[in-house]
Order: C-alpha cells, then structure tokens, then sequence
C-alpha cells in the first residue's frame, strides 16, 4: 500500500482503529503451564521447542494452553517424532519483535531449545511499522535464542490474513490486509537466503462463512479449531525439516 493512500485514509483509519480499541472484546490469555513435556518423562526429548510471541502464541481465544499453540505443537510434534518433546512458551498480549527479543534476553530460566518458533509481527502490522526495523528486531530475536538457548534453527509464522479479520471494519480491514501482505513478502525475501531460519505458513482460512470455531469470539484471534490446525500445520512443516 503506497504511502499517498495511506494519508487520504488516515483520517478515516484512525476514528476506527479508536473505535475498534473501545469497543474490542479483550479476551485473557490461555491458563495453564507455560513449559512441559509431552511423552515419556523418564526418555531423551526428540525435540526441544521454544516458542515466542504475541497474544495468539499467548492462547488469547482459548482457555487454556492444552488448546491453545504452545503445548498442542509439542503434542503433535511427539506423535510424529515418535518420541517425547518438551517446550517452553514465551509470550505476551502486545508483544511487537523488539519487545519479544527484549523479553527472551531478560528471562532468567531459558530453557535448551533446538528449535524457536516466533509468532510475531501482528502488532507491527497494527503499528504500521517499517520492514526494516522489523526484519532487525527478528534478528536479533534469533541471535540471542541461539546465543542463550542454543536454537539451531527459527520458524518465523507467516502473518495472518487480516484482510478477513471480522472484527475489523472497512477500510481499516484492507488497510491492514495490505500491511499483513506487504511484510509477509518482505518476511519470504530476507529468509530466503537464511538456511537456519525458515518461513511457517500458515493454514488457509476455509472459504466462505467462517467455521465455528475457527476465530474466537473477539473476532481477531485464533479459536480452539483455528489452533488445532494451526499446530498440526506447524508440526507438518517443522517435523519433516528435521533431518531423518
């Protein structure tokens, strides 16, 4: 989206995204442990899983972490990888990269992670923020998680369709569509090189009226069936990158 639509709009963009703010259902995030491991707690971890990330990594939409990502991920993870996983959730409503980075460089009892999964970039989308300073703050996300918690390799989520956000009015839905767009293509083009970090997509939203289940109540987050897919998703992806 060029920058001369973006100032006619403005206007108009932000009386809704007030609007949206005051009006928005503000669901907690998931309960629950924020670490486990799922399988034999007496065998070796297959798999060793960080994730980071925003109000969705958080479980916003569900009630607790069994439904949400984090742990879901690990489950699914271990059934492929016919062995136990253990994990660690590291995440918070409002987190933009630059917080999430800062958080993970403060947390004093970082697990051993092979593997971060970061959930990021929702909250700059909103910010309108630049690809640049973005793109650093993921950098800098994955040094300090192979620096502190000797990651070997980072998924970074694909951004959300939020062009068919319900609670989003028009034009703020499209507005935000496009942003989600333009810094998912600037996502795929600084990873592309990257042989340590790779692109998660996403699974595609169903066509036509949303599924019960899919969204949560509050319009802009996953559901408890949005999760469920979202993790058989990732485990697809993740499990069959590793090697054997």
């Amino acid at each position: 989206m060029n920058w001369a639509a973006k100032v006619a709009l403005a206007p108009c963009l932000l009386w809704q995204g007030a609007r949206v703010r005051r009006a928005a259902l503000r669901l907690p995030e998931a309960a629950g442990p924020r670490q486990g491991l799922v399988g034999d707690p007496h065998a070796q971890p297959k798999l060793r899983l960080l994730v980071v990330g925003d109000s969705s990594a958080a479980g916003v939409g569900v009630a607790t972490q069994s439904e949400a990502l984090a742990e879901p991920l690990a489950a699914q993870l271990a059934q492929r990888l016919g062995g136990p996983v253990s994990w660690q959730l590291l995440a918070c409503t409002g987190y933009r990269a630059r917080d999430a980075c800062e958080a993970l460089r403060a947390t004093p009892d970082l697990q051993t992670a092979d593997v971060m999964l970061a959930v990021l970039g929702v909250n700059d989308i909103t910010a309108l923020a630049p690809a640049g300073p973005w793109l650093r703050a993921l950098d800098d996300l994955h040094g300090h998680a192979r620096q502190r918690a000797g990651v070997r390799r980072t998924w970074h989520t694909a951004m959300p369709p939020m062009g068919r956000f319900p609670l989003l009015p028009q034009p703020l839905r499209w507005v935000l569509g496009q942003e989600a767009t333009r810094l998912d293509q600037a996502l795929k083009r600084h990873l592309s090189k990257q042989p340590h970090r790779q692109l998660a997509e996403l699974p595609p939203m169903p066509a036509g009226p949303m599924l019960p289940g899919w969204m949560a109540e509050d319009g802009f987050h996953p559901g408890h069936v949005g999760y469920r897919h979202w993790a058989a998703a990732l485990a697809d992806q993740i499990a069959g990158d590793l090697p054997g």
